[in-house]
């Protein structure tokens, strides 16, 4: 694979339709074709695009307490999430296709002809031929989001190489996770993508930290959020009439591999982010910090990274079976 000198990225900050698949996968087409239009090498959307972020939804849990409605709201959240692959990918798909660049999305996951609840907060990198080229499910969700998602385990940490170097990618708060991090970086991460939902200014601190840590370009990508991306019923609600009409300000950015941002973190409106990279700053500053080559001290350390998948008992009692058949 020849490798390119320079690339031209694409970090969509937009919000998605909460509760309503079919228009957020047509508002992410329509993003990918703009994005397109620029002849960018690489589009990255916002964590839980497709499939949303339940910002500001509690689902009526509390300790020892259940209610019908909080069911509800979570069929309603649950049904709202795609297969991977399924319908929604492939119109994804044709669109990455005419596009020609790899497009890397955050979606709410959830598993193939099952009808369990077990949803997941996942990102797919698509190739630029449309092709699914892996996926990275999250490892831990955060706060509440415990009670909508569950975790990912070790066999999705993709690394993907390009001609413009290694992709990789952490969602949110997995990048809080020092050795989540250094997973990345001992696989060489050149672009390391960082799809999140949070907002405040410690995060645009922390994406500076992680360029100069890594010596890697990061792109953020955050969602542009008010109440009227959310059903009526919503909206109406006393819990929800409380909150502010922004509901996520965004503060998508690009950094260098020397901590310094190339695009501002991007606040109060929707927009894609178009920035030029020179790829020789990635060799430039590892000349005196290099992660993974002359900085790092395997005789002192060591990351053991499980990336085998976790099975179900299901699929344990599966094997159970035939082994039992072939006895």
């Amino acid at each position: 694979m020849e490798m390119k000198q320079n690339c031209k990225v694409a970090v969509v900050q937009a919000g998605a339709k909460l509760f309503d698949t079919e228009a957020t996968v047509t508002k992410t087409i329509e993003l990918i074709e703009e994005a397109g239009n620029k002849q960018v090498d690489l589009i990255l959307f916002p964590e839980a695009f497709v499939g949303g972020y339940p910002r500001g939804l509690h689902f009526d849990t509390y300790v020892g307490i259940r209610t019908d409605s909080g069911r509800e709201d979570f069929f309603r959240y649950a049904d709202s999430a795609i297969e991977i692959p399924g319908r929604e990918t492939e119109q994804i798909s044709e669109a990455v296709k005419k596009a020609g660049a790899y497009v890397v999305i955050g979606v709410i996951e959830k598993e193939k002809n099952f009808r369990g609840a077990s949803l997941y907060c996942t990102a797919v990198i698509f190739g630029p031929d449309g092709k699914i080229l892996a996926k990275h499910r999250k490892l831990k969700p955060t706060g509440s989001e415990r009670l909508v998602w569950a975790e990912g385990d070790g066999s999705t940490l993709p690394v993907v190489e390009t001609p413009f170097g290694r992709i990789g990618v952490l969602i949110c708060w997995e990048n809080y996770m020092p050795l989540a991090r250094a997973a990345m970086y001992g696989k060489g991460v050149d672009l390391y993508l960082a799809p999140t939902a949070d907002a405040r200014d410690g995060w645009f601190a922390s994406m500076q930290h992680i360029a100069l840590e890594g010596r890697c370009f990061v792109l953020s990508c955050n969602q542009y959020t008010t109440k009227s991306d959310y059903p009526e019923d919503i909206r109406n609600r006393p819990f929800f009439l409380d909150l502010e009409d922004e509901l996520c300000r965004g503060g998508s950015c690009i950094v260098s591999p020397f901590g310094s941002f190339i695009e501002q973190p991007l606040l109060g409106e929707e927009k894609i982010l178009i920035s030029e990279l020179d790829l020789s700053q990635l060799t430039k500053s590892r000349y005196d910090f290099d992660v993974i080559g002359h900085y790092t001290r395997n005789d002192v350390f060591n990351l053991t990274v499980n990336e085998k998948k976790q099975q179900s008992v299901v699929y344990i009692k599966d094997e159970i079976k035939d082994e039992e058949s072939r006895n």
